[in-house]
């Protein structure tokens, strides 16, 4: 007998648009892709992604990030992080890996450790592998 199996949703992301401004903190258990500009801190269980439009004035604190926009702050990533063609980062970072495209510009300290401490919080951590 054929097994039917539903595919699996794919894992959707919060979303801060274009033309959107925020002041504070966010925290998400998920991924999150920043389009328009945040003052504050950004804390994901899962995958940050700052599109070409977004900014970030504060810290990014997450898994994974794709940062494209521009970031004025620290930059905590537990596994991967990239910065495109058109990222504009100002800061310390901290990762386990980085991969930078030609035309990125970084200005600051970058930390590559495997054992970067209190990346992101246990809570955090937890839930996203979970999912």
């Amino acid at each position: 007998m054929a097994k039917n199996t539903l595919p699996e949703p794919p894992q959707s992301a919060n979303l801060i648009q274009s033309g959107t401004f925020i002041t504070g903190d966010i925290e998400s258990n998920g991924n999150i892709r920043i389009d328009g500009t945040l003052k504050g801190t950004v804390t994901a269980g899962g995958k940050v992604i700052l599109g070409s439009t977004g900014t970030v004035e504060g810290d990014i604190i997450c898994i994974n990030a794709d940062i494209e926009g521009k970031v004025n702050g620290t930059i905590r990533v537990k596994e991967l992080l990239s910065f495109k063609a058109t990222a504009l980062v100002n800061g310390e970072i901290m990762t386990d890996k980085l991969a930078i495209e030609p035309g990125a510009r970084f200005t600051g300290t970058c930390r590559m450790d495997t054992n970067t401490p209190d990346t992101i919080p246990a809570q955090h951590y937890a839930e996203a592998e979970q999912q």
